[in-house]
């Protein structure tokens, strides 16, 4: 047996567990977005104010290219305009907000936690199939 292999499997082994172990007792549930608020799938009510996870990330570009078009400069007064390639060099950003709750609309599944015996939920992200 090829010996990656091996220690792949023992690595997803070993994640599944801890995975599990960290999320244990953690009643996460699907629910739906509606026009007034959250509708867990489980749940009876709607909960008309809930929370939305606050995500923080670093964000990492890869070097790439775009072509495009250039308009609106000028070079000594003079109007340039023309088409060009620019190109990014791979850079980082820390400290970007993922703010995914303005993008929340009426149908949207997302995954939630309930809290407060179930009369508030934090929704952690929005899923899709």
């Amino acid at each position: 047996m090829n010996p990656y292999k091996k220690l792949a499997a023992a690595l997803d082994n070993r994640m599944s567990v801890h995975a599990s172990s960290a999320v244990a007792g953690m009643p996460a549930e699907l629910g739906t977005i509606t026009a007034g608020g959250l509708k867990l799938d489980r749940f009876k009510h709607e909960i008309s104010d809930y929370y939305v996870a606050d995500w923080m990330a670093k964000l990492l570009l890869p070097a790439f290219t775009i072509s495009g078009t250039v308009t609106g400069l000028s070079s000594s007064n003079a109007p340039v305009t023309g088409e060009g390639a620019f190109t990014f060099s791979e850079s980082e950003v820390d400290d970007v907000r993922i703010a995914f709750q303005s993008g929340l609309k009426a149908g949207d599944r997302v995954l939630a936690i309930p809290v407060h015996d179930g009369n508030d939920a934090v929704i952690l992200c929005k899923v899709v199939k």
